[in-house]
């Protein structure tokens, strides 16, 4: 599998919306796609427009899968990107603000 970065932008107005779209996201990898698709992690981000969306790292067969996946899950895509490289420098920083 090679590993991608998946944008997802402005797909969701509150934290509620976007937990009720992982908890599909999750399960539609786990039982219906496990050797296509594996969601590794979800960076959330407030988008311009005040809503919010993501940027998420994949692991996948290929870009189609990650699709397909978005829409068994009812997630919108934006972009998929195949990454080249990973740099990790130092672990993800624990949160200290909580999304509205």
């Amino acid at each position: 599998m090679n590993t991608y970065v998946v944008r997802r932008r402005s797909g969701w107005a509150t934290v509620k919306e976007l937990e009720t779209a992982a908890s599909g996201s999750a399960r539609v990898g786990v039982q219906e796609m496990p050797d296509r698709v594996r969601w590794i992690r979800s960076y959330v981000v407030r988008e311009d427009d005040g809503r919010l969306g993501t940027v998420c790292i994949y692991q996948a067969t290929d870009p189609d899968a990650i699709r397909e996946h978005a829409r068994r899950a009812g997630l919108p895509v934006d972009e998929v990107t195949l990454t080249v490289r990973t740099a990790v420098l130092q672990e993800d920083p624990q949160e200290v603000a909580e999304l509205a």
